[in-house]
């Protein structure tokens, strides 16, 4: 490995080292539909983010909860403590496609109309409120 490849690969470490996410991969809803819900709690509390989402109707909410709690584990695992309550919100939340399943539905007079089954990646930052605050 060259110098200049080993020095933004430490860079890159160290930028891990300081930040929190969670990744859910191949989930099979559509993006649009993660979106819906992802758009919910984009920039909220941590805490209140878990509010909206167990409350919520919908079927990505569920599993965005659980990804949720995954993020806040990995938080609390890093800096050794319990997040105490209004520390932490989300950051950043980015939902990508994912892998999709082709299939054939047969149709009238000998055709074949696609179906897509569509599945989604859901990648969800937490940061906290403390380290974003400038003192003036």
């Amino acid at each position: 490995m060259g110098a200049r490849k080993r020095k933004s690969a430490e860079a890159r470490k160290e930028a891990l080292k300081t930040t929190y996410f969670a990744q859910l991969k191949n989930v099979p809803t559509s993006p649009r539909k993660m979106r819906y819900v992802a758009d919910m709690i984009r920039g909220m509390e941590c805490d209140r983010a878990l509010g909206v989402l167990r409350f919520s109707q919908k079927e990505a909410a569920s599993r965005l909860e659980k990804l949720l709690r995954s993020a806040i584990a990995n938080w609390e695992a890093k800096n050794e403590r319990k997040a105490e309550e209004g520390e932490l919100y989300i950051s950043r939340i980015m939902v990508d496609g994912g892998m999709m399943l082709k299939r054939l539905r047969p149709a009238p007079q000998g055709r074949g109309y696609r179906i897509r089954k569509r599945s989604n990646h859901v990648t969800l930052f937490v940061d906290s409120v403390n380290k974003n605050e400038t003192n003036i």
